[in-house]
């Protein structure tokens, strides 16, 4: 079994600061790379930012700032926003760095070598928003304009030299490639999109620019810098070292286990990515999976709308464990999604404070009480007992296979299920009425105890900080935390004593209550 794990965010533009978009890409990757660490992977994690084109070069001399200096600015707040979101990101990139470059021009000299560059000259749509090229039947009129019907994009007429790279060649390829590999694109409706896309016939790719100049230059070629897409998709193994490919790296992580992205990207991981791979004879990545948006209102969140939520502004008003476990809970993953401050709250007060904090401290409390505060010995399952129990072990590796497909719905009900079944075991066994009883009270302690760290493991991919806390009762760390020993209903060694726990969620007052 291979027991290395490769996540990657998409590495983020940065023209703007950042949106809950980012966010919400940045802490489902977490979710995936904390559990992946905890079963006992050796995981790479990478996010940063895509800083070449156009758009930036724009985006600089609007604000008169040279273009790094512009660039190292708006990028050190991405990378603040990785520790604001407790991310455990092995790697931030950023392409003008030299290891980047390198990568680049070197991925570029192959694709030349193998002959799938050519010089010629582009004619056609080209949105700086997107860094796309669009044909002529993805473009509409607008107020007078054009624009991408997609993305409602302005786009622009070009008409310059440009090096091509020979997509068309890699349409059967990529067809045969999706069909031998059914779970390439995930989920099933970004896949067909793919699909279709490619059947409607590809078109060889313009990868340089002339008409500007922030990018990398295309080699031995200097009025030309490589084309953006080209340039930010190859982040992916500049940070494994590339071309090294025999550095212990690459070898150890290539190809990547997933790239999550946004669904407006899809197109440039989907077909462009694995083409120039196949053309450089390189791996594939395992998967490419295309999530929904994060919505404000409708619409989906951009600078030119003036309609961006600020994940800073929602962590400073409510936490951020509780943004964290609002989004991967709520938004259905590879759907569109919407924040409410509404259903946050709910989350906040139900699942959070009422089910998993109120039990931590009800059941230590009562520990604390009735078994001098300390983990029972002289236990005796029932059961009633290993029936909560096996719940956990029997599901094991069904778990596995279902974060391995990134069914995070199934994750989540689980512990939500788990949560409620815990706490109706508690009050139905009610040990409160077994002091009379001592071993028969000591195991239902041990057991909900014993319960309480096993929807904490699960938890902690999801809220790492609040679960560290509630942790701490038994005096666990995070280096201590194995997904493996949910199987084992022994863990605790008897009579450790317990810790006090303070209130893990604060109650939100509700405007109509």
């Amino acid at each position: 079994m291979n027991k290395s794990f490769y996540i990657t965010t998409p590495i983020y533009y940065p023209s703007a600061k950042p949106h809950m978009g980012h966010a919400y890409s940045s802490i489902i990757a977490d979710f995936f790379a904390r559990f992946k660490i905890i079963d006992g992977f050796d995981v790479h994690f990478l996010t940063g930012t895509d800083e070449h084109g156009l758009k930036i070069q724009r985006a600089a001399e609007k604000r008169g700032l040279d273009t790094l200096k512009f660039c190292d600015e708006i990028s050190e707040t991405f990378r603040n926003l990785s520790k604001t979101l407790n991310l455990s990101n092995t790697d931030f990139i950023r392409t003008t760095e030299n290891r980047h470059k390198l990568s680049v021009q070197n991925l570029w000299k192959q694709l030349l070598k193998n002959d799938d560059i050519y010089l010629s000259k582009y004619s056609g749509w080209y949105s700086v928003s997107d860094e796309a090229f669009y044909s002529e039947d993805e473009v509409e009129e607008f107020e007078d304009s054009k624009r991408a019907i997609n993305s409602k994009s302005p786009v622009e007429w070009l008409d310059e030299e440009s090096y091509f790279f020979r997509l068309s060649k890699w349409e059967k390829p990529l067809l045969e490639y999706y069909e031998k590999n059914p779970s390439f694109i995930s989920p099933q409706s970004r896949k067909n999109e793919v699909i279709s896309f490619v059947k409607s016939g590809l078109k060889d790719l313009s990868v340089s620019r002339k008409s500007f100049s922030w990018g990398i230059p295309v080699p031995d070629d200097k009025e030309h810098v490589i084309y953006v897409w080209l340039d930010a998709l190859t982040n992916y193994i500049s940070s494994l070292n590339y071309p090294d490919t025999q550095d212990n790296m690459f070898k150890k992580f290539w190809p990547a286990s997933i790239h999550l992205i946004g669904k407006d990207i899809l197109r440039f991981h989907a077909i462009y990515w694995p083409a120039f791979l196949m053309a450089a004879n390189l791996p594939l990545p395992n998967k490419v999976y295309g999530h929904g948006w994060i919505l404000s209102g409708e619409e989906k969140m951009s600078k030119s709308k003036g309609n961006i939520l600020d994940p800073i502004e929602i962590i400073n008003k409510y936490g951020l464990d509780p943004l964290r476990y609002y989004l991967i809970k709520e938004v259905s993953f590879g759907n569109d999604g919407n924040i409410s401050q509404e259903r946050l709250e709910d989350c906040i007060n139900s699942d959070l404070a009422n089910n998993f904090g109120n039990l931590c401290q009800r059941v230590t409390a009562f520990a604390k009480k009735n078994c001098d505060g300390k983990i029972p010995d002289k236990i005796e399952f029932k059961e009633e007992d290993l029936k909560i129990l096996d719940r956990f072990k029997n599901n094991l590796d069904l778990i596995r296979t279902k974060i391995d497909e990134q069914d995070i719905n199934f994750y989540i009900d689980f512990i939500v299920n788990s949560l409620f079944e815990t706490n109706k075991y508690f009050n139905d066994q009610e040990p409160w009425k077994k002091k009379d009883d001592s071993v028969r009270l000591n195991t239902i302690v041990y057991t909900t105890l014993e319960i309480v760290r096993k929807i904490s493991y699960m938890l902690y991919p999801i809220i790492p900080e609040s679960v560290l806390k509630a942790l701490n009762i038994f005096n666990i760390k995070e280096k201590d935390i194995i997904f493996s020993t949910l199987e084992n209903h022994n863990y605790f060694k008897a009579n450790l004593s317990l810790k006090n726990i303070d209130i893990l969620f604060k109650k939100v007052e509700k405007k109509n209550d």
